[in-house]
């Protein structure tokens, strides 16, 4: 099945332009760039959104504008207006559980804390709609994910993490065409980038921390 709704997340206004939680943002952006598109605002849909033709497919992208938690409200509107499915809707979001540098694309699933994943699924009725997750890395700590997904990640990783939305904005006629196969052998294939700060200590290190 072909895909008709590309949807990126994230949160609107300046400050949180170049947070990590904005990374769905960023491929939209880099998208539309690529193809001429301008995203505009349309009240109807809460968000920005513009169509254009990929592969002889038209698509819509979708930038919902009404904070990350009520993603879905944006989704719903203009899926439902232009009837489309749950199995046509790609969404590309933040991961948490990849390094950056990495991309994983799948159907389906839960949404493991992701409050713009809950909201689409909740307003859908269903889970069944393609995600691209882009790794943005854990700090670690469960209590420091918030703080950690709304701040900007440092040149490396930020670097990584536009390589790994490359590789996907490479597949887009095979995401489109709904050749999913093809597409996941695009975006699964790069290295993930573990900066050094990050990286574990030696052993000899480890052993001398109380």
């Amino acid at each position: 099945m072909t895909l008709k709704l590309l949807v990126g997340l994230g949160n609107p206004g300046p400050e949180y332009d170049a947070t990590r939680h904005n990374a769905g943002f960023w491929w939209i952006d880099a998208l539309a760039r690529r193809h001429g598109a301008a995203l505009a605002p349309e009240k109807g849909f809460f968000g920005n959104a513009a169509k254009l033709r990929i592969d002889g497919q038209q698509v819509w992208l979708l930038q919902p504008m009404t904070f990350m938690n009520r993603s879905g409200q944006a989704v719903a509107a203009l899926a439902r207006f232009y009837k489309i499915a749950p199995q046509e809707i790609l969404v590309v979001h933040d991961e948490l559980d990849l390094l950056p540098g990495q991309a994983k694309l799948k159907r389906g699933g839960g949404h493991a804390g992701h409050n713009g994943l809950k909201d689409i699924q909740a307003q859908l009725g269903s889970p069944d709609f393609w995600r691209l997750r882009l790794g943005i890395g854990h700090p670690g700590i469960k209590s420091e994910v918030v703080h950690w997904v709304l701040r900007k990640p440092p040149a490396a990783e930020r670097d990584a993490i536009e390589a790994a939305s490359e590789r996907a904005l490479q597949a887009v006629d095979e995401l489109v065409a709904g050749q999913m196969e093809q597409a996941m052998r695009r975006i699964h294939g790069g290295k993930p980038d573990t900066p050094a700060a990050r990286k574990p200590a030696p052993a000899a290190m480890q052993l001398g921390e109380g």
